[in-house]
This record gives structure tokens, C-alpha cells and sequence, in this order.
């Protein structure tokens, strides 16, 4: 039985990994529960696991050394956001704040930071995040190609995978993130790759076009431009002319069919919502309207708050007496299984605001400055590695975090993945361990 033993081989290797993989892959699992004032879903349950096995090997067997680097660009946020919360009018009730930020953007990057070992472990992880999307992707196709998704303009269109209306930009995100996860790993895949996994990449790249257009997400469409923008031209230089223009050309063809495909079912709804991007500054909609009004309503509580902000999760406590006449009571949401309700606008729907509202130009500067510092050590790694699949992916996924945040901030049961996404590129950016493919 050498295929049963094989396999074993390969998990038993690779074991100190699965928490990372189940934090992705437990995403695809619906719902969440109420706890200590805040909402939890599996995949947080799984990213506590991976903190505790991080903690644990870093005790019982030995790790590369973070550089000074690293420890300042992970250290640094944990040090303002603490002073954040110390200085918020009410300590006690930023402390979920804390305790999730916290979460998402020290501690879960640390532990995948520390526990991928060598650039295989980062295409397992990689691949994960593929294997979520085609599932979360082929949910969403679903609902919009049988109206019942997410409401949008009167039909039930909106494909939101198993993420429900009140989490629009769940499977957009996902689904964002295996796209360009798989791009990378057809684009550049390491020479002892079988013959099979390029084409079957880039298959699957494109096949996440489609669930990514029905999720009505243009914040999620332009970020993920961006991404494979600069994905395509790091690794341009190692295709040949043919190849790049035969990939350019399929790309073109592929977002014309989808437009084409989205226009069959909610009548045109996905060129609608493309046409939209550029009237946002001349005749904008309501959503766009109340966008606006968040951020300014953010900029506000800097103002009052220049230092340290409210205090994690203070936007909302201070929103009212902030905003303007013209922001809405909430956002209209139904379908998807879900009744009708109007959701209350909690947050600005851009993280650089956020932070800044929230946690003033201590916490602004120290985790935004960490993440231009990263961006800066990915491309710079990745020009000297040679633009392998897994610094491609965790430089796309970062550029595509940095772009998406201009239009959405954490929120929801998806944001753990972008922990791991933090993570990835963090790993590759730092860890001594992504010079070299494993023997």
C-alpha cells in the first residue's frame, strides 16, 4: 500500500501545519457564536489553536530568530494599540477592540510567521486559501445564477457565498484571495512542479473571475486589478513574450465573458455596478453618499483625538455625534436565506481611517508604517529570489489587502484570513526559511 503510506508520510511532515490550513479552510463552516461581547466563528477558535502551537514551539524546539526588523514591524502596533486602549475614555469596553486587533494583526501573523517552515508549507497554505475560494466561489455562483443570493437593486443577485447579506464582502475576499493565490502558483510554480499544476492553476484562476463579478464588490474588483497588476509585471520578466501575450489575452477574453455572463441573469447588473466606479465623485448613490459621510465622520474624531483615537472599536460609541445629517440610519440587507433588516453602519468602511479615528497617529503610524515597511521587504526579496509562486502570492495578497482597505476595514468572520494572508507575507518578507525550496 505505498499511496496510503505516502500520504501518511506527507501529514505526518507537514502536521505542525494543519491549525494554519484549518484556519482557512474553517471559514467554508456558516455561523458564529456571542462570547465575551464579541461574535466567534470556527476559524477564530482554529487561529487560537495556531497561536498556542506557536507558543509552544517556540518553547520546545528551536525557531529562526526574528530579525530586529520583524520584531519592530509585529511589536510596534501591539505597543500603540495597547496605549490606545489605555487611553480611551472607557479601558474596559475598548478591551474587546484590543483583544482582536490583537488577534488579527500580531499574534496570527507571528504564529504563521513562525510555523511555516519552508516554501512548501507556504504552497500548502496557499493552496488552502484556493481550495476555499472554489468552494466559497462555487456557493456564490449558485445563488446569482438561481436568484437566491444577497439582495441588490430589488433581485437576489448578489452572491455572498455561505458568509449570508450581512457579511457582503466575506466571499469577495476569499475569493479575491484564491484568484490571485492561484495565479501565482500557475505563473511560477518551482521546477519539480508536475506538468499539470500550471495549467491547473491558472484554471482555477480563472474560474474565481466569475464568483468574484457576481459579488457586486468594486472595492474587491479594483483591488484585485491592482494585485495582478503587479504580479504580472514582477513576473514578466520570466515568461517569454509569447507566453505573457498569450496570458494578457486570455485575461482580456476572460473579463469580457464574465461581463458577458453576469449580464445574463439581474439584467446586466454586474456591468451596471463596473459602469458605477466612475460616478462615485459626480452622481453617487446612497452607499457612497453614507461611505463619505464615515469618513469624514473618522476625520472628525482624529481631530478631537490626535494621539491615541477613541479607543478600539470607539468609532461606533462616537459616530452620531460626528457625522453628518447626510449618513443614513443603516444598509439595507435581505436574502440569502435572511429576512429583511437594516444593518447599522459601525465602522468607516476604510481601515486608514479607522485607525486613525480609533487609535490616532500613534496607532496610525505604527501599524500602516509596519505594513509599507513589509510591502517594501516582499518586493525587495522578490527581486532577488527570482519572483518564485509563494513571494508572488504573499506580495499579490498584501498589495490586494492595501488597495482593498481604502474601501473596507476588519469586520466579520473573514477577517481572519487576512491575518494569514499577513502572515504569508510577513514569512516571506522575514523568515530566512523562504530563500530556498526544500530538498
Amino acid at each position: 500500500m505505498p499511496a496510503p503510506r505516502t500520504a501518511f508520510r506527507l501529514l505526518r511532515g507537514r502536521a505542525h501545519l494543519l491549525p494554519a490550513v484549518a484556519v482557512v479552510l474553517l471559514l467554508s463552516v456558516p455561523g458564529r457564536w456571542t462570547a465575551a461581547g464579541g461574535r466567534i466563528a470556527a476559524a477564530d477558535l482554529a487561529s487560537l489553536c495556531l497561536a498556542g502551537l506557536c507558543a509552544v514551539l517556540v518553547v520546545r524546539r528551536p525557531v529562526p530568530r526574528l530579525s530586529r526588523r520583524a520584531a519592530v514591524v509585529l511589536a510596534a502596533p501591539a505597543a500603540a494599540l495597547a496605549a490606545a486602549t489605555m487611553a480611551s475614555g472607557d479601558p474596559l469596553a475598548a478591551l474587546p477592540g484590543f483583544v482582536r486587533f490583537l488577534q488579527l494583526f500580531v499574534l496570527v501573523p507571528l504564529a504563521v510567521l513562525l510555523v511555516l517552515r519552508d516554501r512548501r508549507d507556504a504552497r500548502l497554505l496557499a493552496a488552502a486559501m484556493v481550495a476555499l475560494a472554489l468552494f466559497q466561489g462555487a456557493v456564490g455562483a449558485a445563488q446569482h445564477l438561481t436568484g437566491t443570493g444577497a439582495s441588490y437593486m430589488g433581485e437576489n443577485v448578489r452572491a455572498v457565498g455561505t458568509f449570508g447579506p450581512l457579511h457582503v464582502m466575506g466571499m469577495a475576499t476569499v475569493v479575491s484571495y484564491g484568484l490571485i493565490a492561484a495565479l501565482c502558483l500557475g505563473l511560477a510554480p518551482p521546477r519539480a512542479a508536475s506538468r499539470l499544476r500550471r495549467p491547473a492553476a491558472l484554471g482555477c484562476a480563472a474560474l474565481l473571475a466569475l464568483p468574484l463579478a457576481f459579488s457586486f464588490s468594486r472595492g474587491a474588483w479594483l483591488a484585485t486589478a491592482a494585485a495582478v497588476a503587479v504580479v504580472l509585471v514582477a513576473v514578466a520578466f520570466r515568461l517569454t513574450r509569447r507566453a505573457l501575450a498569450v496570458l494578457l489575452l486570455g485575461g482580456t477574453l476572460l473579463a469580457g465573458g464574465t461581463l458577458l455572463a453576469g449580464g445574463g441573469v439581474g439584467g446586466g447588473a454586474v456591468g451596471e455596478r463596473l459602469g458605477s466606479i466612475g460616478e462615485v465623485t459626480g452622481t453617487p448613490d446612497q452607499s457612497v453618499t453614507d461611505r463619505y459621510a464615515m469618513w469624514d465622520a473618522a476625520l472628525s474624531m482624529w481631530r478631537d483625538h490626535p494621539w491615541t483615537g477613541t479607543g478600539p472599536r470607539g468609532f461606533a460609541g462616537h459616530r452620531d455625534a460626528h457625522a453628518s445629517l447626510a449618513l443614513s440610519g443603516g444598509s439595507d440587507t435581505a436574502g440569502a436565506g435572511e429576512e429583511f433588516r437594516l444593518q447599522e453602519l459601525q465602522s468607516p468602511h476604510n481601515m486608514y481611517l479607522l485607525v486613525l479615528g480609533e487609535q490616532g497617529l500613534v496607532g496610525a503610524t505604527a501599524l500602516v508604517g509596519g505594513w509599507a515597511v513589509l510591502l517594501g521587504c516582499c518586493l525587495v526579496r522578490l527581486r532577488r529570489a527570482g519572483a518564485p509562486d509563494v513571494g508572488l502570492a504573499a506580495t499579490g495578497l498584501l498589495v490586494w489587502q492595501a488597495v482593498n482597505f481604502l474601501y473596507a476595514d476588519v469586520g466579520g468572520p473573514h477577517s481572519v484570513l487576512t491575518a494569514v494572508a499577513l502572515g504569508l507575507a510577513a514569512w516571506w518578507a522575514f523568515s530566512p526559511t523562504a530563500r530556498r525550496e526544500p530538498r
